[in-house]
Order: C-alpha cells, then structure tokens, then sequence
C-alpha cells in the first residue's frame, strides 16, 4: 500500500509539472515537458539563432562587425508558460540587444567624428610674426540615431546600420583670426653700437622679453621675464643711474629696454599698473617717457585690459632696440605729447682733480600726455608730471703755486 500511494504521488507530481500536450511557444513544441525544460528549450533555440546572425555597423571609416554574445537578449519565457492550455500556439516576445550599447556607440563616435578644427595663428618670435591656419568644418556621429539604428536592426531584420552624420561648422574665420593680430604699435630707441657691454645687456633683456604672450586680463611684469641682473646670468658692468649720479653697475643698459617697452605699451593702447621715472633724464626718450626698473623694488607692469591676447616682439640690431605689440585693436590710434615746464638750474662746484671734471645738466620738470583718436574724436590725457634733478658742474681749480723770490744777486 505505501508502495503504491507513493508511485500515485510521483505521478501526480509528474503531471503536475508538465505543459498541456500540443502547446507550441515561438515555434517550438512544448507540450508534454516540465515548464524549466521548456525555457531551456526556447532559450537553446534563441541562441541558435542569433549564432547565426551578424549586425554591421558602417561608416565612413570602415564597418564594425558584431555577433553573440556581444548580442544578446531577454525573454519572459518563463512567466509566458505559466498560461499555456492545451494545442495554443504563443508568441512569446524577444527583445535583442548589444552589450554595452553606450559604451560601443562611444568608441565608433571616437573613430569617427571628424572634429572641428578652427582657424588659428601661431605667433613666432623670429621672422614673418604669425603663420595662419584656416581650420576645417568636422563632422560628428549622430549617436542617438546610431543607438536607436541599432536596436531597431536588432529587433527587425538584422539590416546593415549606416552611421548619420551631423555637420559641425566651424565657429570663426580665418579674417577674425587675422584681426587678432594686428599690430597695434612699434617704438624704436637708439643706444651707441661701441659700447659693447651696454649693447649686450640690451640685447641679453629684449631677448628675454621676445615672444611672450600676454593673454586677456594678464598683467606682464618686467622683473619677472628678464629675471636678476647678475652676472652669473650674463649681464655686464655699464653706466646705471644711481642716487641722482652716472655709476658704473651690473645691468647698464637694461632700462632702455624697460622704457622702449613702456612707450610701445602706451602707444598700444594697454594699461601700465606700475612705472618708475628715473631720477635723471635720458637721452634715448624725451622727458616723462621714460620708465626705470631696478631690482626687486621697481618694476615696469602692463596690464592686457582686453580678452584677447597680445603678443610681444623685443628685437635688437647693431644700434637700437625696437618693441612691436600685435593684437586685436581697439579702434583708436594713440599718440605721445611730452612738454617740459620748467628748466631746473645747476650747482657748480669745484674740485682738485681734472678727473672728476664734468659739464652741468639743467633739471627738468616734464608731463607726458596721451592722445587717444577714435572715430574722429581726439582726447588728450595727463598720465604723468615728472621732476629731474640737475646735474651739478664740476670744474677743476689747479691748486695755488706759491712764487719763490729772486736772491741770485
């Protein structure tokens, strides 16, 4: 009796599990076999198929090839056969899919587009100052589409997918780029070609400041591109000003190159945050031009009040030292006013050895004004009143010959 009952039981068990005889799912018989041999069936069959299945990718590069298991799918086909009765014929739905959709999309949209490239200008600090590039239009694959191709293929006929473009335009052209770069002023000082150390400090500065680039809100320091004065960096001893004297020290020379900077940035248009006036005048700019560095303590500041860059060229030849700025101009046209109103009188003084002899220099109070021209309007602005000490006389007084008297008689 146990016997039995326990075979009536495996077979009611048996028949309970099993699907209704006839039934067919996606084709495929199903009746008579428990509901996990029949997703394993359906799935068998799924992957057969897609086995056997291939979807390209085409772009203008190449094609991109992908077959199982990149592909793969989901199917409810387990919660389908919980409703199948006997002789159904059911559809369960499959949806395909590639693995790592966004992922792939990515890496054909980093093969494929072609990326903008604008016009451009490479400044130089030799030759010809810019060389120009007019860029080229690009081209981006459109990745949604190429995501939505796909999964339609996928879940069609297996079609070829060809990659859409979107046209990517080049945002400025090469005559804006151009107008970047004009130049916007050059000034030019003269030094004595014989005199060797001061002409190589000049040249050992201007070629520190050559080729810079000051962009848009920058503030260009002059200490800080032509660093210290020193021998060990190669300056030489020449003729600085010095507490209101004519002094041998290292670095002579390296102002004319601050102040042929100054009045180049002035007639450019730029802003100076900081100058300092010589205690002297020189002879290589007219008074209330000039513009003296030493040190650590004065400095010679020009600020870039625009967004566009300016670019800087410092170039030397055998007697003077010239500064050109290029940049985007700001429409005005800029000029200096130098006036000097009032002459200082010198001290004389005597001394006993011809050595120190030297001729006087009167001082002089100066203003500098700058004219600003724009659209046909003129201004003209006071940007600094400067005074310069005289130099005193000095003059040679032979000492007093005492006359021996005449006792030969």
């Amino acid at each position: 009796m146990l016997a039995f009952s326990a075979g009536i039981i495996f077979l009611s068990c048996g028949f309970a599990f099993t699907l209704p005889k006839g039934a067919v799912v996606n084709g495929v018989e199903v009746g008579g076999i428990t509901r996990p041999q029949a997703v394993k069936l359906l799935t068998e069959q799924t992957v057969n198929t897609l086995k056997n299945k291939h979807l390209i990718v085409i772009a203008d590069g190449g094609q991109y090839t992908f077959s199982y298991p990149e592909i793969s799918f989901k199917a409810d086909f387990d919660g389908a056969l919980k409703d199948i009765k006997k002789g159904g014929n059911y559809t369960v739905e499959i949806y395909v899919y590639l693995c790592g959709l966004d992922e792939i999309a990515a890496g054909i949209c980093l093969d494929e587009d072609l990326p903008v490239i604008e016009p451009s200008a490479k400044f130089s600090p030799f030759g010809e100052p810019f060389s120009y590039d007019g860029g080229r239009d690009g081209k981006l694959v459109d990745s949604n589409r190429l995501k939505s191709d796909i999964i339609n293929s996928l879940n069609g006929d297996f079609s070829p997918v060809r990659v859409c473009y979107l046209n990517a335009n080049r945002k400025t052209t090469l005559d804006e780029v151009r107008a970047d770069t004009v130049k916007l002023s050059s000034f030019t000082t003269y030094f004595d070609g014989d005199n060797i150390a001061r002409k190589s400090n000049i040249r050992l500065a201007a070629a520190k400041l050559n080729g810079a680039i000051l962009g848009g809100g920058e503030t260009l320091s002059f200490n800080a591109l032509v660093g210290e004065r020193s021998e060990e960096r190669g300056f030489l001893p020449a003729k600085i000003i010095e507490n209101g004297e004519f002094v041998e020290g290292i670095g002579g020379g390296v102002c004319q190159v601050s102040t042929t900077l100054y009045n180049a940035a002035l007639l450019s248009g730029l802003s100076i945050s900081e100058y300092h006036p010589h205690s002297l005048s020189v002879g290589y700019v007219p008074p209330s031009r000039d513009a003296m560095v030493s040190g650590s303590a004065c400095d010679l500041k020009i600020k870039n009040t625009g967004d566009k860059p300016i670019y800087l060229r410092a170039q030397t030849d055998d007697n003077s030292v010239t500064v050109t700025f290029f940049g985007r101009s700001d429409g005005a046209t800029y000029s200096l006013e130098s006036s000097i109103i009032e002459n200082l009188p010198f001290e004389e003084e005597e001394v006993d050895d011809p050595s120190k002899a030297r001729v006087g220099k009167e001082g002089i109070k100066s203003e500098c004004y700058l004219i600003c021209e724009r659209d046909g309007f003129i201004s003209r602005t006071k940007i600094r009143g400067d005074c310069y000490r005289p130099i005193a006389e000095r003059r040679f007084k032979a000492p007093d010959t005492a006359i021996l008297p005449d006792n030969s008689n």
